[in-house]
């Protein structure tokens, strides 16, 4: 049978869905996968079918509309930013490629960011799956991710936090989507309302890339939302690190990694870049800087105690550090608390204030510091800090906790028990 994944956004977006792609087909099923042109090589590499969406997410994220939701420090500038003309026109062409791409499908599985799965699979009259790449359904325990970082008012105010976040995110991409499906059937789809909500049955289950380690999975949930630990995608299999980068390694003890991935703006990488090297002296650290294809700047190589890459697989290097500095994205950080080192979490925008927030609470690393208030002496402070004794032994127990999760796996299967009630039902 076919199961089309529909996913948008960067590499660090595609990813949980490649790995959580790999264990469905596994299970002897055919996996497509629905992304930016940029990334068909990539998932064709592991063997999956690849639909491209049409889009240069190199040129978006060098976008104003980009940037803009980038310097959303708060939940009214996120909402915001997703609410202009020229995110409404991208998401347009969006929706078409997103709507073929489920062509001949027997369940769809859709990212957040691509409801029109939902209504896809009610049109097509097939199951599908909601898949999120962060703790989504709405609960009394803890706010949604947007407003993890704010303040407290009680389990009512967290649940209302969610269902804000819920609507406004569905809000931002109701009416490209509704325009598409007019000009395609005339009218909008069947039951138009936000669909988040209503992937909470047998049929219509939602499933979360993330750790019970990290954000156990709330005990208010509804029966069919699942969090059985994040999607990882070991990349390192076929990857060689290049000779440099070993040596560098064997010549001292482990580094510390800092990388921003997309996030940086291109225009303050050269202020970022000097801050980090500033960071390093300050605190005596030898330090990896992974550059990204639009993050830090470019350099050549400043030091002997620094080495300049522009990416490496996070699941190969992570554990060869000391400790990681980022932007506190989804993935990165997943990554940085499998690795089982000390996270450090530089917020720019939306939820990475949640997982800064969330890494100090676990006793992971120091508090957050907002790129606003990035300099080298705080940054240098707050290594020292990460590398403390108690911090890399709470880091090192919660690496091992997650490393024991089979999250891929356990999200595939309940994927693919929908797909055979829904086989057996047919007979």
């Amino acid at each position: 049978m076919l199961i089309t994944i529909l996913t948008t956004g960067t590499r660090g977006d595609t990813q949980p869905y490649i790995a959580l792609g790999l264990k469905l087909k596994a299970s002897g099923h055919t996996v497509r996968i629905a992304a930016f042109e940029n990334f068909g090589d990539f998932i064709k590499s592991f063997g999956l079918e690849f639909y491209p969406v049409e889009g240069d997410i190199s040129k978006f994220v060098s976008s104003k509309m980009f940037k803009d939701a980038m310097s959303a420090d708060n939940p009214l500038k996120f909402f915001k930013s997703l609410s202009n003309k020229e995110f409404n026109d991208a998401l347009l062409g969006v929706q078409r490629d997103l709507f073929n791409a489920c062509e001949g499908s027997n369940l769809i599985v859709y990212h957040p960011g691509a409801p029109i799965g939902y209504f896809v699979a009610q049109k097509l009259g097939i199951p599908c799956v909601l898949a999120s790449p962060f703790p989504m359904s709405p609960t009394k325990e803890y706010p949604s991710l947007i407003f993890y970082d704010g303040i407290r008012l009680g389990k009512l105010f967290n649940y209302l936090t969610h269902k804000v976040f819920e609507n406004g995110f569905w809000f931002a991409i109701k009416s490209p989507l509704e325009q598409y499906w007019k000009q395609l059937h005339g009218s909008a789809p069947k039951n138009f309302s936000c669909p988040y909500d209503k992937q909470n049955t047998k049929r219509f289950p939602t499933v979360t890339s993330c750790s019970n380690y990290d954000f156990p999975g709330p005990k208010d949930w509804p029966r069919n939302v699942y969090s059985d630990g994040y999607w990882f995608l070991d990349e390192e299999k076929e990857w060689e690190p290049p000779k440099e980068l070993t040596d560098f390694l064997q010549k001292g003890p482990p580094p510390v990694y800092i990388g921003f991935g997309s996030v940086v703006d291109i225009e303050k990488s050269e202020e970022t870049t000097g801050i980090i090297i500033e960071a390093l002296k300050l605190s005596k650290q030898r330090g990896v800087l992974a550059t990204g294809w639009n993050g830090t700047a470019k350099l050549d190589k400043v030091s002997d105690d620094l080495f300049i890459l522009e990416s490496a697989p996070h699941s190969w290097l992570f554990p060869l550090m000391s400790a990681v500095v980022h932007h506190g994205g989804a993935g990165t950080t997943a990554a940085g608390l499998r690795a089982g080192v000390p996270s450090i979490i530089i917020p720019h925008s939306n939820d990475q204030f949640a997982w800064g927030r969330r890494v100090h609470e676990l006793g992971v690393g120091p508090k957050a510091i907002p790129r606003k208030k990035l300099t080298a002496q705080n940054l240098s402070a707050a290594i020292n800090e990460a590398l403390a004794d108690g911090v890399k032994e709470k880091a090192k127990k919660l690496g091992e906790q997650i490393r024991s999760e089979k999250g891929a796996e356990k999200a595939a299967q309940i994927i693919i028990d929908v797909l055979e009630k829904e086989k057996n039902e047919a007979k």
